[in-house]
């Protein structure tokens, strides 16, 4: 018999019950416009029937929810029981991931960075350092990180990765092996562009980069995708010679659309020549 530790479906439809559960008993009627019925609760909170009154579903069906049972509710439904319920968002994206559906964007994706994230670049020198936005735009960096790459040189509204390696052809992107990292970053690029179809941001980048890059336009075709950009890099920067970055990428537990992307010396003579070079 398989139980729900076993199955990875049946585990996720009884935290998904819990969950439900539990955010029901923290309600009261008289919170959401409802009447409490004349007989005595025996139990705190909104009764079954009245979340599937303000859901607009059968109580059936909402039950079978509570109970783990498979119900396959889909994204409508499952975002009016999250109004029912008057859920915050991120209790709306973790009651759409136990539903097994693609969480909801957040109503503010910053295009800034707070004090604590620039003290934070600053904190990590002499490691270069910046924090990416969701469409990959430069929103902070530290000052090894400019000395490398330069970002606030690039234009207005360009001030991102992908402009940088594809329009602008740095020096510094141009290293050993330069075709794979950016096939890797082409990959990760359009993995991330494929969750938010709508934003005319990504399609607006992605029109310039086909304008302005030729290996842009001959990669975005072949449909690449990659799901991290975590890696290694190496550049040449005379007269210290090829200096290997270690990168690695962290999502931001605050704001999940940043990502603080750090480039660690590989060896210690990386190191010397990295030093040296700042």
């Amino acid at each position: 018999m398989r139980t729900a530790a076993s199955d990875p479906v049946a585990s996720r439809r009884a935290e998904l019950a819990a969950f439900l559960r539990a955010r029901r008993s923290e309600l009261h009627p008289e919170d959401l416009g409802l009447y409490p019925v004349a007989s005595r609760r025996n139990t705190p909170g909104l009764r079954r029937e009245e979340v599937a009154q303000l859901s607009g579903v059968s109580v059936t069906w909402y039950t079978w929810l509570e109970q783990g049972r498979p119900a396959d509710p889909s994204r409508q439904v499952i975002d009016a029981i999250a109004r029912a319920l008057r859920l915050d968002a991120e209790s709306h994206r973790h009651l759409r991931r136990l539903a097994g559906l693609i969480a909801p964007e957040p109503d503010h994706m910053p295009d800034d960075v707070g004090p604590q994230l620039t003290r934070l670049l600053d904190t990590v020198e002499p490691t270069p350092a910046c924090l990416l936005g969701l469409r990959f735009d430069f929103l902070a960096w530290n000052r090894p990180f400019d000395r490398i790459w330069q970002p606030g040189s690039l234009p207005d509204g360009r001030r991102n990765l992908m402009w940088l390696y594809f329009a602008k052809g740095t020096t510094a992107c141009m290293g050993v092996g330069w075709e794979e990292r950016g096939r890797h970053l082409l990959g990760q690029f359009r993995a991330v562009s494929a969750q938010h179809p709508g934003d005319g941001r990504f399609a607006e980048l992605i029109d310039a980069l086909q304008e302005e890059s030729e290996q842009f336009r001959i990669w975005w075709p072949r449909n690449l995708v990659e799901q991290a950009l975590t890696g290694q890099i190496t550049i040449r920067r005379p007269p210290v010679g090829s200096i290997r970055l270690d990168v690695a990428e962290l999502t931001v537990a605050s704001h999940p659309s940043l990502t603080l992307c750090l480039q660690v010396p590989s060896r210690a003579a990386d190191r010397e020549n990295l030093a040296q070079v700042l």
